[in-house]
């Protein structure tokens, strides 16, 4: 599933977000990173705001081989 980090500068921490969806698309368009979905625009960030995107795909979960037993945590 498609996810972004977006991080803000020190003084802006708490407004730090992960944004994930499987139709969740990023485009940059006139100064701004705009965030989309099915249902169109959901979050704009300026450029001039000093906040960083990172990419940050979920793994994928693993598949049990026919067989195999389930790890045990002790």
């Amino acid at each position: 599933m498609p996810a972004y980090l977006v991080i803000h500068p020190r003084e802006q921490r708490l407004d730090d977000l992960r944004l994930s969806g499987d139709d969740i698309t990023l485009r940059f368009e006139a100064g701004w990173a705009i965030f989309a979905d099915s249902q169109g625009d959901c979050l704009a960030i300026p450029c001039g705001q000093g906040a960083s995107i990172q990419r940050d795909d979920e793994p994928l979960p693993e598949r049990e081989l026919p067989g195999s037993t389930p790890a045990l945590n002790k």
